[in-house]
């Protein structure tokens, strides 16, 4: 049996003469013998439904401007495809991305992720398949924040990404090919505090542990390749980096981009929030200790925050970072659970052996076939009274509520290790499909149990997560943006 809904139309459910205590009893015992029958504690059915309008779940076309803003250094986080991005969108709203395209880019991030990491699974011949140059990421990130370079300060927006290494901007003169972007690129020329880094130097050698060193004449260069086919070439430099008036980091190691080309909509590079000693927390580790922590708004009409450093607040529980990834740019949780509907899912600890990426740039989250096919399944009992639709690119778990108003959807959970529990934001659940009232299951599955699982932005939203790089671990809170 599955939850109701909500429709247009109303039904008379009981004859008129039906007294309303009957009514109640009636209810509340049917209430009791779903909720035993399903294995679910004895309380109100609603504890494991999201019930809302249909319209909430397409996002607004205006700005919503509602995040919080930290007692620490915080910047502004926008969807860089939603209205709040302003001026920075280049493209005219009817060229955005379709959901074909948005999807099609996300699987190739996945399959360079996995292409990136040491084996934990059953397939290790699928590994290494794609080339690795320095500070290489796995296609362009949809969240973005505005930084300080160069002496004067010049104001740039960068996708940051805590699947990448480097960071990095376009710069002048841009060689062969560039792409458009918000503001002026970068010109070396006019700021005092740029500085090519010379090949010889110990700094180009630690760009060059990140994959393979290159240089043109005296001068070290840097090279990233993403899954989509994006790219960026140019000069490795230090550069004076500001983020407040108090945050001003001299020396900062990153690329100045002279061939750049990609899907970067309008941003003028990127900000690596990886792990390796050449990204973002490593070189301000003695300012803010590792420690950065965003929430991502429920919709791209909104806006949420990225914070460096600060106190972390006691409503965050923390999982610990495996060290199966710890020679790798990514941060590598454990999942061990699932559930629907409040509901734990039979599935065993063995299908998340290859462990669980956490990434900022990844959308859709994927799973385990074993784990993604019994969500799925408990997904679909659980929402039989609507009508499904056929699946759309990665998705097979599709529902057409364009004749509802409102619709009662599942609770969907994810326990991670030391019984740290996420409950996915309704808005990571379902997935508007072109912005028609078509939506389907946030969520995918790996080609094979091997592969390991990547936890996406999309089931991340209004949560606070805290990275945690000197302690080793990463942290929920949920209410994070408001």
């Amino acid at each position: 049996m599955s939850w109701g809904s909500t429709t247009k139309r109303r039904a008379t459910l009981f004859p008129m003469a039906t007294p309303i205590c009957s009514i109640s009893l009636f209810i509340n015992v049917f209430l009791l013998l779903l909720s035993l029958s399903k294995g679910y504690a004895v309380e109100a059915t609603n504890s494991y439904l999201h019930i809302v309008g249909v319209n909430s779940l397409l996002p607004p076309t205006a700005c919503n401007h509602s995040s919080r803003v930290s007692n620490s250094l915080s910047l502004e986080v926008v969807h860089r495809h939603g209205p709040c991005i302003g001026i920075l969108n280049q493209e005219k709203a009817t060229d955005a991305p379709s959901s074909t395209e948005i999807l099609l880019r996300d699987q190739y991030r996945v399959d360079s992720i996995h292409a990136r990491l040491p084996s934990r699974g059953k397939f290790p011949e699928k590994q290494a398949t794609l080339p690795v140059p320095s500070g290489t990421s796995i296609g362009a990130s949809d969240y973005v924040v505005t930084v300080g370079l160069g002496t004067p300060k010049k104001e740039f927006t960068l996708i940051f990404d805590t699947g990448s290494d480097i960071t990095w901007t376009q710069c002048e003169p841009c060689v062969k090919t560039c792409y458009k972007q918000k503001e002026p690129r970068l010109n070396p020329s006019k700021s005092s505090s740029y500085k090519n880094i010379s090949c010889s130097s110990a700094l180009c050698d630690l760009v060059a542990s990140e994959g393979t060193k290159t240089c043109s004449s005296s001068a070290c260069l840097y090279q990233v390749q993403y899954g989509d086919g994006s790219y960026s070439i140019g000069f490795t430099a230090t550069e004076t980096l500001t983020l407040s008036s108090t945050d001003v980091f001299k020396n900062f190691l990153f690329g100045c981009g002279q061939q750049n080309q990609g899907l970067f909509g309008g941003a003028a590079g990127l900000l690596g929030l990886g792990r390796t000693k050449i990204a973002f927390p490593s070189q301000t580790a003695t300012t803010y200790k590792k420690l950065f922590s965003y929430c991502l708004p429920a919709s791209s009409s909104s806006n949420g925050y990225l914070t460096f450093g600060g106190k972390v607040s006691q409503s965050v529980k923390f999982t610990p970072l495996s060290a199966d990834f710890d020679s790798t740019p990514f941060y590598g949780l454990d999942i061990t659970e699932l559930s629907v509907g409040g509901r734990k899912l039979s599935i065993d600890a063995s299908a998340f052996s290859a462990g669980t990426v956490i990434d900022s740039g990844t959308v859709i989250t994927r799973l385990p076939p074993t784990a993604y096919s019994e969500l799925s399944s408990e997904f679909k009992r659980l929402m039989t009274n609507y009508p499904s639709t056929s699946g759309y690119s990665i998705f097979d778990t599709c529902y057409d509520f364009s004749k509802y108003e409102t619709v009662r959807i599942p609770k969907v959970g994810v326990t991670f290790k030391g019984g740290v529990g996420v409950d996915i934001d309704v808005s990571g659940i379902l997935y508007p499909v072109n912005g028609s009232k078509r939506f389907c299951l946030a969520f995918a599955g790996n080609e094979d149990d091997g592969d390991t699982s990547i936890f996406g932005n999309v089931q991340q939203r209004t949560y606070q997560v805290v990275y945690d790089g000197l302690r080793g671990r990463v942290g929920f809170a949920p209410g994070g943006c408001s």
